[in-house]
């Protein structure tokens, strides 16, 4: 499942996928396979994510 929610947040904050993946040290490619839904990551990226774009687990990742 694509996670329009963690890409709406992401361009919210005006950072680029490359931004966002250097803030929580992960690949480029990283960033884009979740947005996507090819990637199921980690708890700890997943928390890495959440604080770098201000946003809770509940309101990027789950329902």
């Amino acid at each position: 499942m694509k996670n329009l929610r963690m890409k709406a947040a992401r361009a919210g904050m005006d950072l680029s996928q490359d931004d966002l993946a250097k803030l929580c040290q992960v690949s480029r490619q990283t960033i884009s396979a979740i947005e996507k839904g090819d990637y199921n990551p980690t708890i700890n990226l997943c928390i890495a994510i959440c604080k770098a774009l201000n946003k809770t687990l509940d309101e990027l990742f789950w329902e």
